[in-house]
């Protein structure tokens, strides 16, 4: 999580970690990051994460869901092990690239980040694919037969780690999604004006 929020840091906002669901309250998004899905699941259960979570996103609140942080958001998950928040409306199965030694990075074109023609270099480690999306997902990036990005309403997914990059694009389409959301759009909630991520 420390490199999520060096990204935000470094793109010009204030990152704040969320141990509790109490430290929700005022978050303008909110970053899901990688780890171990199953872990992060049983994490949600035990801290009781899950009702404020569902409230945070039908409120309209950006969320980013990284490798980990995608799977539990997913809707459907192949072989999912414990619970997950069914946020967006994806398909995925988990370790689609292979184990934990088998972590790669590929250049790879995300659609709608500031210079879209300048290839992002992902770094997937023991990385899902979403291999269905609903009708409202946009399709962001692509790699072989899978998508690795996408983005339904305030949900952002990714497949890989942009964290690991030094690459701030993709952190700052985020925080792009958090201003439009600041400024009314698709939310429901009032949000103080200094954004906290």
């Amino acid at each position: 999580m420390s490199e999520h929020l060096a990204m935000i840091e470094e793109c010009g906002a204030r990152g704040v970690e969320v141990k509790r669901p109490s430290g929700l309250d005022g978050v303008h998004g909110l970053i899901i990051p990688g780890g171990e899905s199953t872990t992060i699941g049983k994490l949600i259960d035990e801290y009781k994460f899950e009702s404020a979570l569902l409230e945070l996103g039908a409120s309209g609140v950006p969320v980013f869901g990284t490798c980990a942080g995608l799977i539990v958001m997913a809707a459907r998950v192949e072989g999912r092990h414990g619970p997950g928040l069914r946020l967006a409306d994806v398909g995925v199965r988990r370790n689609a690239f292979g184990r934990q030694v088998d972590s790669f990075e590929e250049d790879i074109v995300v659609r709608g980040i500031e210079d879209e023609g300048r290839p992002f270099r992902a770094v997937f480690i023991r990385a899902p694919v979403i291999e269905e999306a609903g009708a409202g997902v946009e399709v962001m990036a692509r790699f072989g037969e899978g998508v690795v990005m996408a983005r339904e309403d305030n949900y952002l997914l990714s497949a890989f780690h942009p964290e690991l990059t030094g690459d701030g694009r993709i952190h700052d389409y985020f925080l792009r999604m958090v201003r439009e959301s600041i400024g009314g759009i698709g939310t429901r909630r009032s949000i103080k004006r200094d954004s906290e991520v």
